[in-house]
């Protein structure tokens, strides 16, 4: 930043100087400069490939790639390095975690997202949790060619603690080798690419975990799923020095390990814990070792069906990059061996089940009718599997951790576990650990598995200090399938942050079906139901605009500071936005269905010097107009008094006194 020059030179005795001197300083101003940001992570990729192709199936698959030299993950050397290093940290207190609730559906949306917001004031977001991926990206306001998706772009410009990632050795910098850049590719043929930046990312009011500065990816490009997706990005979990859990361990905020849960089959949502927690007595355990491969492998040697063991060799497992668990990809792909064993055996225990199409004429998937309709009776018609590891520990699965519900025939399930193809990779997506709490321990080179039911994960692990399991949000007429998740966020954090200015104005639309002229009449009552909702004052809530048609109404709100007050408080502003973005603003059922769409913040706009310091100014200039009309007042007085004085010539005669008596 550099301040404009400005000669400050004056003649005390001028008052036309003083006046310029007046102008000049109200003319004085700075000049403020923004930057964009940003890192490279990947070329040269190998990918899994999906055992489908075209469709419209909500699902997700994990990356596979090698790294260049100059990437930014760490090599197996390196990191064996790290692991060693980290082993040694050790701390008298207990580090705190970052509890933050899931949303969504597997299966419905083919991911799991979760709330991050960024920067100052803050902007939320809705990340697809994947434990395969290392960057965290979310769509930039300067993206060229970005999807329409649930939240707003974010805009560094409105950030006043961004920072750009400058182009350094470790990472792939952009043309004007100015800023490092980043470009991630999937096995769908979708494709991320932008910059990276830093700011403060802070995860929620059920966080122990104080916001911390990170960096992540500000895309400027989206291809293929990504681009069509409703979720915002992406918040990469998987191991490497752009993953959120890497970059929150290395700078010793939590212990070296996560958490998921996600939600069952009936209820979707769930949890996860970015930390350390203290693993159920009967957790099952399997060792994952880093240097086998860039992902979160487990040592899976056997697999049951109805008690019966598969006739498959262990190595079977273990090809390629071995047995893969990932959370970002939807279900799970067996080798060509494993698969025709694990299918011949599921169809022999159903005999008495009539197999049927897929719901889908692009794939080929294997269904049954005549089942149970209900979820918790699965067990009495489809058989258990277990999965036997290295060490002999054993996961159960249930048949919701390996079917999936036919979308067309009522009572129908197929299998949710697939060949891929020619590739040894064994790859277990989220299906698997449905309802199953799964701790990714890195510290120990550990993954444990805890069946549980996630939607009363706190309550179950009885952590200390846990808020009550929230309650599910009810079936209500008004919502639309696309808008609220199976279960409501946790609500920003309160925190103040150097340089933290607050919101100005929060707008949003809102889009009813009533005839504008049935609702004119009631626009006051639906401003004050919308505060009454938000827990801010009617006087706040404003109509800007409003279009009709037909008997839809279409409202653009807008929520001022209260009373006096020149902006919202950031702490206000994301308890405003969390409930906007999750549509958890509920009216009475006489306004009919509605929905909330397009919500912005805008921070005060940024003060010139002489906004700010304009008092300041003013004061000086007022004292230094009182010294001088002080100075020139006396000086006057001074000139009137030496007036009156007599003055006599040197020579001039001057009368004689007479001499008084002593």
């Amino acid at each position: 930043m550099a301040p404009a020059g400005f000669d400050t030179t004056t003649t005390p005795t001028t008052p036309t100087v003083i006046i310029l001197f007046v102008v000049i300083l109200i003319s004085f101003d700075v000049v403020f400069l923004s930057c964009a940001v940003v890192v490279s992570d990947d070329p040269n990729k190998f990918i899994l490939r999906p055992p489908h192709g075209g469709g419209n199936r909500n699902t997700m698959f994990l990356p596979l790639f090698f790294s260049p030299p100059n990437s930014s993950r760490v090599s197996p050397a390196n990191l064996e390095l790290r692991n060693s290093r980290r082993h040694l940290q050790k701390f008298e207190s207990r580090r705190p975690n970052a509890r933050m609730e899931l949303h969504d559906d597997l299966l419905l949306n083919g991911y799991y997202t979760t709330r991050l917001w960024i920067g100052t004031p803050p902007q939320i977001f809705a990340l697809i949790v994947d434990t395969g991926s290392t960057v965290t990206y979310v769509p930039c306001s300067t993206c060229k060619r970005c999807g329409r998706h649930q939240d707003p772009k974010f805009q560094p410009e409105l950030s006043s603690t961004y920072q750009p990632v400058k182009c350094n050795i470790d990472c792939t910098c952009d043309n004007d080798r100015e800023q490092c850049v980043y470009e991630r590719k999937y096995a769908e043929m979708s494709s991320s690419s932008g910059v990276l930046g830093e700011d403060i990312i802070s995860f929620g009011n059920q966080s122990a975990l104080t916001p911390q500065r990170s960096v992540f990816g500000c895309e400027n490009w989206e291809t293929g799923d990504l681009y069509s997706q409703h979720a915002d990005g992406i918040m990469g979990l998987g191991r490497g020095d752009l993953s959120i859990v890497d970059q929150l361990v290395d700078r010793s905020v939590i212990s070296n390990s996560f958490s998921l849960c996600y939600g069952g089959m009936e209820v979707g949502g769930g949890a996860m814990v970015l930390g350390g927690i203290s693993p159920p007595a009967d957790m099952v355990f399997t060792h994952s070792n880093p240097v086998r491969s860039p992902y979160y492998n487990i040592e899976l040697n056997e697999i049951y069906i109805a008690g019966k063991k598969l006739p498959l060799n262990p190595r079977v497992f273990d090809g390629n990059h071995g047995t893969v668990l990932d959370s970002g990809t939807t279900y799970a792909y067996l080798p060509e061996a494993a698969f025709v064993a694990f299918k011949d055996a599921i169809m022999k225990e159903l005999q008495s089940l009539k197999q049927i199409r897929g719901p889908d004429p692009n794939y080929n998937d294997i269904c049954f009718s005549s089942a149970e309709s209900d979820v918790s009776q699965l067990s009495k018609v489809f058989p258990a599997v277990d999965m036997v590891f290295s060490n002999r520990q054993k996961l159960f699965l249930s048949p919701e951790n390996y079917l999936f519900r036919h979308s067309k025939v009522h009572g129908a399930y197929c299998l949710g576990i697939f060949q891929n193809r020619k590739d040894p990779t064994t790859l277990l997506g989220g299906i698997i650990v449905r309802n199953t709490l799964v701790t990714y321990d890195r510290e120990h080179e550990k993954i444990g598995f805890w069946k549980t039911n996630c939607s009363e994960l706190w309550e179950r692990l009885h952590i200390y200090g846990a808020p009550p399991p929230m309650a599910p949000v009810l079936n209500r007429t008004n919502l639309t399938v696309d808008m609220p998740p199976t279960l409501p966020p946790s609500e920003p954090p309160q925190y103040d942050h150097p340089g933290q200015i607050g919101v100005e104005i929060i707008t949003f639309y809102m889009l009813l079906n009533i005839k504008y002229s049935d609702l004119k009449p009631h626009v006051t009552d639906l401003a004050q139901f919308i505060a009454q909702e938000l827990e801010v004052n009617a006087s706040q809530i404003h109509l800007l605009d409003f279009t009709s048609k037909g008997n839809d109404s279409l409202i653009r709100w807008a929520i001022l500071p209260a009373g006096s007050d020149k902006y919202i408080s950031n702490a206000i502003a994301m308890s405003i936005t969390a409930q906007l973005a999750e549509n958890r603003v509920h009216l009475p059922d006489s306004f009919g269905s509605y929905r909330l769409f397009n919500w912005n913040t805008e921070p005060p706009p940024k003060r010139t010097w002489w906004q700010q310091h304009y008092l300041v100014v003013v004061a000086v200039i007022a004292t230094l107009i009182l010294g001088l009309s002080a100075s020139g007042a006396w000086f006057i007085w001074r000139r009137r008094e030496q007036s009156h004085v007599s003055y006599k010539p040197v020579d001039s005669a001057a009368l004689e006194q007479e001499l008084q008596p002593l």
